[in-house]
């Protein structure tokens, strides 16, 4: 086990949420089968209290799971020093067989405790509390995903063996590996940038329309398009350098960490296009997040193409 004062952070912030989102849980399970506004009792202005209670904590887990998450990406990329063969988090995550669901599994419970957010945002706002057992019950699943979470990400940093050699990213994220990921290099690069160039038109048309469900899905495919065509192609103008593909080296200093700024982008914007989708079927206003999606995922295209206009300025060549 890799006992670094960074893993031991990690271990100890998620035996906390996990205690604080069991007593979540717990007041959801009483919430949702309760619950009822159009009663007067003293049950039911205990459940408002605790309802209350319940929101906060899920609130305050969301706030510090967010920065959570950047300092476990951080993590992996520090702790890659100490096993042999690795170049950066990419040979961490495969260190194991649990590294890349722990990381999937965590981009998800990311989105599920926006959209959680976004219900309880739209419940307090209303003197009824229309979504109150709604959200709940939404929060029960994410909880289940989130007792996941923790559980894995327990065992992958005790599975991780530091004497065993491990794959370094090129040898990943490489049109000869043998791994899922080595799928990506098979596409043709004009059709993956077609799609990718293709998938944003789209979304700017939806949204000059206000086709606030087609938006919503362009926006999921948004994630998948995105995230392949960087390792595919924008990645390697990142680098400069044809071979590089690694989703993860350039979270480093010697790429000025902007990683986490795409990543961020990235993130902001297919959260809130997806939002639109999720505020409509309630049958809510969306408000500004039309537009957040369509600037965030804007400033995304912009600085991963800049990439490649500036490196094709500086050379004269494509790479």
């Amino acid at each position: 086990m890799m006992l670094t004062p960074e893993v031991l952070a990690i271990l100890i912030l998620n035996s906390i949420f996990l205690i604080f989102a069991l007593v979540a849980f717990v007041l959801s399970l009483k919430i949702f089968f309760r619950w009822d506004m159009e009663v007067t009792t003293q049950e039911q202005y205990s459940l408002e209290k605790q309802s209350y209670l319940g929101a906060t904590i899920i609130k305050y887990i969301f706030a510090i799971k967010l920065p959570l998450f950047l300092f476990f990406v951080f993590t992996l990329d520090k702790i890659s020093t100490l096993l042999t063969g690795a170049m950066c988090g990419a040979g961490v995550v495969d260190a194991t067989d649990y590294g890349s669901y722990l990381l999937i599994l965590k981009l998800i419970n990311l989105y599920l405790f926006g959209f959680w957010l976004t219900l309880h945002y739209l419940d307090i706002k209303s003197p009824n509390l229309p979504y109150t057992r709604l959200k709940f019950e939404f929060f029960m699943v994410a909880f289940l995903f989130l007792v996941i979470e923790i559980v894995l990400e327990g065992i992958m940093f005790t599975s991780i063996d530091i004497n065993k050699m491990v794959s370094c990213c090129g040898t990943l994220y490489s049109s000869s590996s043998t791994s899922a990921i080595g799928g990506i290099f098979s596409i043709d690069r004009v059709v993956m940038l077609t799609l990718f160039y293709g998938n944003f038109t789209l979304m700017a048309i939806f949204y000059k329309l206000r086709l606030f469900y087609l938006f919503a899905i362009s926006n999921f495919s948004f994630i998948l398009v995105s995230l392949i065509s960087l390792i595919q192609f924008f990645g390697t103008y990142i680098y400069q350098l044809p071979t590089h593909h690694c989703p993860f080296c350039f979270l480093q200093s010697d790429y000025y960490y902007v990683g986490y700024l795409l990543y961020g982008l990235l993130f902001l914007g297919t959260f809130y296009g997806i939002r639109v989708g999720v505020v409509k079927i309630l049958g809510e206003n969306e408000g500004r997040g039309l537009t957040y999606s369509l600037w965030f995922n804007f400033a995304y295209v912009v600085l991963v193409s800049s990439y490649v206009v500036v490196y094709f300025i500086k050379n004269g060549v494509w790479l």
